[in-house]
Formats: C-alpha cells, sequence, structure tokens
C-alpha cells in the first residue's frame, strides 16, 4: 500500500487497505499511523493538471514570476547548495475568471506533482476547535509528499482578526492556519486565491512570499484568447477576433470560454445546417441581452450610500426646525 501510494495510486492502495480490512487479523502498528496520515484525504480533492503556464494568457509580470517560481523548484538542489529554499507559498487575487485556478493547475503540470484542491465542506466544522483539527490533519498528510496545496476563495479561512462581526473561533482558525504555513515544507507549493483581498487578514499577507494580482483582461488579452480558442475549432470563423471583443465588450476568460462553448454547441446541434458564422451571429446577438450582476451592481446605488443620504436629509431638516424655532417666545405650559 505505502509503494502504490507513493506513486500517486491512490485507488489501488484504498483496495488493498479494504483487502486488509476484511482479514480477521491484528494489524501491524504502521497500520494505525498511515490511517492517521491518510485521514487528510477527506478534506482535499485530488486533479490531475492537464493546463499548462504556456497555455494561459497571463500580464507580464505574472508569467515571468511563474517561470521563476518553476526555475526554483526545478532547480532546489542549486538553491540548498547556498543554503537557500524555493519559493512555496503564493498568494493569488483578483475578479473571477481571470485565471488564478488555472494558474494553480499549470504550475502543477510543470512540476509533474499532483494537484490538491482544499474542501471547505469537509474541512470547516460546526464544533469548536473541529476546524483547526481537521486542518491539522490535512497539513499533516500533504507533508507526506511534494504537491501543490490550493486554497481557493481563500478568504473563507484567512479572515481579517479584527472583524468585530466575526466569532472567537475564526480567530483561532486563522491564527492556527499562519502556523500551519510557517511549518509547511518548501516541498509542498501552497497557492492561495482570492476574489476579495481586502478581506484577509493583515498576518496572511506577509506569509505568503510570492503575491501576484490577476487584474481583468483588456481588449487585447480577450481579443488573444478568443483567437487562441476559434483556431482549435474545425471550421474557424471568417470573423476578426478583435472584432468579436469589441461586441463582447469587458468580460472575463471564463466568461470568454463560455461565450466559445455555446457558439460551437450551437454549431453542432445544427448537424451541419448551421454554418460557424451563423452559430457565432446568433450568440452575439443573444450576448446584449444577457444579465450582468456587476452592471447591476454599478447601476444600483449601495445601500450604505441610501443609508447615509437619508441621515444627512435628517440631519438638514432638524438643523432647519431648530433655526425656524429660534427667536420664537417659549410655549406656555
Amino acid at each position: 500500500m505505502a509503494d502504490e501510494r507513493a506513486r500517486s495510486h491512490h485507488s489501488v492502495a484504498d483496495r488493498l487497505e479494504r483487502a486488509l480490512q476484511s482479514v480477521a487479523v491484528t494489524p501491524p502498528p504502521l497500520t494505525t499511523s498511515w490511517k492517521t496520515s491518510a485521514a487528510g484525504r477527506d478534506a482535499i480533492l485530488e486533479v490531475i493538471p492537464r493546463r499548462q503556464l504556456t497555455d494561459l494568457i497571463m500580464p507580464l509580470p505574472v508569467r515571468r514570476n511563474g517561470e521563476q517560481l518553476v526555475e526554483e523548484h526545478l532547480r532546489a538542489d542549486v538553491l540548498r547548495a547556498h543554503g537557500m529554499e524555493p519559493r512555496h507559498r503564493i498568494l493569488l487575487s483578483g475578479p473571477p475568471g481571470n485565471g488564478k485556478t488555472s494558474f494553480a493547475e499549470g504550475v502543477a503540470e510543470a512540476l509533474a506533482l499532483p494537484l490538491f484542491v482544499v474542501r471547505y465542506d469537509t474541512l470547516i466544522g460546526s464544533y469548536l476547535g473541529e476546524t483547526n483539527t481537521r486542518l491539522r490533519v490535512l497539513c499533516d498528510y500533504v507533508r507526506t509528499q511534494p504537491c501543490v496545496l490550493f486554497f481557493d476563495e481563500f478568504d473563507a479561512l484567512g479572515k481579517e482578526r479584527g472583524d468585530t462581526h466575526e466569532t472567537g473561533e475564526i480567530k483561532r482558525v486563522v491564527s492556527f492556519l499562519l502556523m500551519q504555513l510557517d511549518q509547511m515544507p518548501s516541498y509542498v507549493v501552497v497557492v492561495a486565491a482570492t476574489n476579495h483581498a481586502e478581506l484577509l487578514d493583515r498576518a496572511v499577507w506577509r506569509r505568503f512570499q510570492l503575491r501576484l494580482e490577476f487584474p481583468a483582461p483588456d481588449r487585447s488579452m480577450v481579443a488573444a484568447f478568443l483567437r487562441r480558442t476559434m483556431d482549435a475549432w474545425p471550421d474557424r470563423p471568417s470573423a476578426r477576433a478583435e472584432d468579436v471583443a469589441d461586441r463582447l465588450g469587458p468580460l472575463s476568460y471564463a466568461e470568454a470560454l463560455d461565450f466559445c462553448q455555446n457558439v460551437r454547441r450551437r454549431q453542432i446541434l445544427g448537424l451541419g445546417s448551421l454554418r460557424v458564422e451563423q452559430a457565432l451571429q446568433i450568440e452575439l446577438d443573444l450576448w446584449a441581452s444577457r444579465v450582468n450582476p456587476v452592471e447591476q451592481d454599478a447601476e444600483r446605488p449601495h445601500q450604505a450610500d441610501i443609508a447615509s443620504r437619508r441621515r444627512a436629509k435628517r440631519r438638514a431638516s432638524s438643523g432647519k426646525a431648530q433655526s425656524g424655532n429660534q427667536g420664537r417666545p417659549p410655549l406656555a405650559v
């Protein structure tokens, strides 16, 4: 079982374990310790990395830092010969759908390491101290082998401890998380991603050696993404990628990918009666009627602004009432 697990053959190792448990014998002492270390697998989802860093369209600073990170781990022996370790704690921030998860997958693919995605539904418990216990078991498990540990929506764990609306339990979780990050070996690459960097605790930022920003793509980057995606189709549309990007407007890579997939679905279901240009035009017409939550939030006034306006209006009205009462005799009782 240990040999199969070292080869990342977890399914075979689990079958061997079940077969061993069906035999009425006293397990050796090493079996119990192995179960303890393997218990952390319940809180992770192992993903086979297939996306490469070269396939991603990223800002130049992000690309260069990603290439440097991969080189540091591939040549870690050179760094250790000079008393240094490769960087292995990376924090990714930016709006959703712009490549943070793909970046973590690309790093795992470049280093030929398994990608472990943390499952918060299994990690976070409802009882006092339960989350810390599960987090300790998870960290003990990932230390047993080189891997890429990915925390998506990291603000669910690393919230600001000074927030008065949070309970004392989340503050203890953040403190314990910081301690676990400090004790993580360099062969475990920890990648955390968040869409709300302002919610993270200030001490969390210091724990990460590499902090990368994934902003929303501009028109040229969206056009490059559309061009690369449409070039892989069997039928290449005649429309220019720049013109399609102008019609789509501001959007993320995830939205651009959904649009391209919708075009391909419509053409495939046409069974040859619908050309790719026609499917593209239909989806472009439908794109204008989509519901964009970002635009709705921008058009809808914030509740805090409404409340502040109401308070200012009440203060103004009360001030007028007081100024109007000045000079009048007091009412007789």
